[in-house]
């Protein structure tokens, strides 16, 4: 099933990537932002990802993808970073579009977002040589910092689109942790992480995924204003 990483791509992708020629919506207009948003964005993580795949914290089981690697990664993976937040931040802005006062109050989010940093300093501070752990959650609470001054009207919105974004997330990370299968896609080192799974995913890709994503959000709203 050497395809099956590849599927997950481009299934991803393909009906977010069709509805964006939409008359209405027309997302594809801000092709330019998106794309300088994704390339950035996909550059910091790939750059990870390259470090952690090469110490080991995680890899890919080669059942499961094409027999191209690139500084160790399988070429799925460099689509990964394209694809899957592509298909989430359509998610976002079809939510913007269709819902533009779907909105959490300004304090409120404030709030929220407070709560979440203070949550994850202790299990920073007490989980430093635990790689994944570390990295992930320093990413997180410095996103979470600027955006807190920078970025709090973003997060308005973005709050309610990523517990949307997670049913899809769950089904597409659920597999490649080896969801249904005999074997995960990817493998992760449970020296390097908490330990802590929801079914087979580890708990720090959720906050993984949100920085990717929302670091993708953040970057395109700032861009879309230049333009």
């Amino acid at each position: 099933m050497e395809y099956l990483y590849l599927l997950l791509n481009i299934g991803s992708i393909s009906i977010p990537l069709l509805y964006s020629f939409e008359k209405n919506m027309r997302f594809i207009k801000h092709w330019k932002a998106v794309l300088l948003s994704l390339t950035i964005v996909a550059t910091v993580f790939l750059i990870w990802d390259a470090i952690f795949t090469k110490n080991g914290v995680w890899g890919f089981n080669p059942d499961y993808h094409l027999p191209f690697l690139l500084f160790g990664m399988p070429i799925e993976e460099w689509l990964f970073f394209f694809c899957i937040p592509y298909a989430s931040i359509f998610i976002h802005y079809s939510l913007a579009y269709f819902k533009p006062n779907l909105l959490i109050a300004k304090d409120i989010t404030k709030a929220i977002t407070i709560t979440i940093i203070c949550v994850l300093l202790p299990i920073l501070f007490f989980n430093f040589d635990r790689a994944y752990t570390a990295v992930n959650y320093s990413f997180l609470i410095v996103l979470l910092g600027v955006s807190l001054i920078y970025g709090l009207e973003y997060l308005r919105r973005f709050y309610i689109a990523f517990l949307i974004i997670l049913i899809p997330f769950f089904i597409v990370n659920g597999i490649l942790t080896g969801t249904g299968l005999e074997e995960p896609v990817v493998w992760y080192n449970n020296d390097e992480n908490l330990g802590i799974r929801l079914l087979t995913i580890p708990i720090e890709d959720i906050g993984y995924a949100f920085t990717m994503l929302f670091g993708n959000v953040f970057l395109i709203e700032k861009f879309k204003k230049k333009d």
